[in-house]
């Protein structure tokens, strides 16, 4: 076995000086303008920037080589990204169109599951002059799978093959720009079980190669451009790309007629719309939206679009979990403290934020009012009928709540 001379030092050292740099230059975007100035949420994107790093390098090495691939959860109560919703989940494996993948697994209860093959990731976003969102995001969707086209046993066991000659069944396509797989999972009733999944090349017959000075210094490079990209680009530049989906100059109302709607949406099986919303501390905000079926989710995010603690609060609804007045209205209340209503979205005590509407296999957009009232006078703004919940209620639901998102990640 042959050993170094040492002339890596220097290219590594540099490396990791520039690393430590950028988490420093990263650190300094908690105190944008887009992140409020008060305790919480100056708090709350040091959290944000200190989950991603912990995740830095998983993503840029230790998941990094598609010839040895591995599935990792970004998002978990523990660790956020924008955008992610709180009864998702989130999976990702880095893969190649040079190679071909088993995806083996059982399926859960969870009601809707997506497997997505992500192509390039263009420097802007297609048609725009607008730049791509930071790694590992802004890649293009290429071909996907929903969880009713995954064909399984009696047991509910499955094998995806991705890449290589089409299959009659199960098979997912790649290109020669192929770099991703992107698998989400959502969640409605408490108690749904999410699908295990695992995956490998076919045709892996030796130990992954330890890495090198060179791929280590790559790896510090990509993970400096992951934790700067996403405290630069979380909110701006869903702000910027989002076509009126996420405008903050419609403070505490959903853009009326703007949702994610295209193509890319269609191919990811789902629309969006969004909100961003600035409470004060005696305010209440009410958001209704007439029932409709389908299978549709709301979740909190923070300034930074990351979801709030979905672990420990009541931050997302579901239809399976949402109250409907008798008047076919769902009405959903965002305040600082429990006004002992059952759709209670808590604020977690931030001032400000983003209250983010999916709806899954379908393209038809809701359409949603908001009141903003004082807090004090919301009996007065809502029909007498419209469902409670006493502490003792909350504390159940509260629990049920803790046990089933446990369910789901596992722990």
């Amino acid at each position: 076995m042959a050993y170094g001379d040492g002339t890596d030092d220097a290219a590594l050292k540099t490396a990791w000086e520039t690393f430590c740099e950028q988490l420093k230059q990263a650190g300094l975007s908690a105190f944008k303008d887009a992140n409020p100035a008060n305790p919480l949420q100056r708090a709350d994107a040091f959290r944000f920037l200190t989950q991603n790093l912990g995740q830095a390098f998983d993503l840029a090495l230790e998941t990094r080589d598609p010839a040895f691939p591995q599935i990792h959860p970004f998002t978990t109560p523990t660790m956020k990204l924008g955008g992610d919703l709180a009864d998702f989940t989130y999976r990702q494996a880095w893969i190649s169109g040079n190679h071909v993948y088993r995806l083996s697994g059982k399926r859960g209860t969870a009601r809707w599951l997506n497997v997505t093959v992500q192509g390039a990731r263009p420097d802007k976003i297609p048609g725009t002059d607008w730049p791509s969102l930071h790694e590992p995001f802004g890649d293009i969707p290429e071909a996907n799978l929903f969880g009713h086209q995954i064909e399984t046993d009696t047991d509910g066991r499955f094998e995806v093959t991705i890449g290589g000659p089409q299959q009659d069944r199960n098979w997912l396509p790649t290109t020669p720009g192929t770099r991703k797989l992107f698998i989400r999972e959502a969640f409605d009733a408490w108690g749904e079980t999410p699908t295990t999944l695992s995956i490998e090349r076919i045709g892996m017959d030796s130990p992954r190669p330890l890495p090198t000075p060179p791929q280590m210094t790559e790896a510090m490079d990509w993970a400096g451009q992951f934790v700067t990209g996403l405290m630069r680009d979380w909110p701006e530049h869903a702000w910027l790309t989002s076509r009126g989906v996420c405008d903050p100059a419609s403070l505490n109302m959903f853009p009326a007629d703007k949702a994610a709607n295209d193509a890319s949406d269609a191919k990811r099986g789902r629309m969006a719309a969004h909100m961003v919303w600035h409470l004060e501390p005696d305010e209440a905000l009410i958001v209704e939206m007439d029932w409709h079926q389908g299978f549709w989710l709301f979740g909190m995010g923070g300034a930074l679009m990351g979801s709030m603690d979905f672990l420990h609060r009541p931050v997302s609804y579901t239809p399976a979990r949402t109250k409907v007045d008798e008047d076919g209205v769902v009405r959903l209340i965002l305040a600082h403290r429990d006004p002992g209503l059952h759709n209670w979205l808590d604020t977690q005590g931030f001032s400000d934020g983003n209250l983010t509407y999916r709806n899954l296999m379908s393209q038809q957009p809701a359409t949603f009012r908001t009141h903003l009232v004082k807090a004090a006078e919301l009996a007065n703004h809502l029909p007498k009928s419209t469902a409670k919940a006493d502490p003792a209620a909350r504390a159940v639901m509260l629990l049920e709540r803790y046990r089933a998102i446990k369910l789901r990640y596992g722990l």
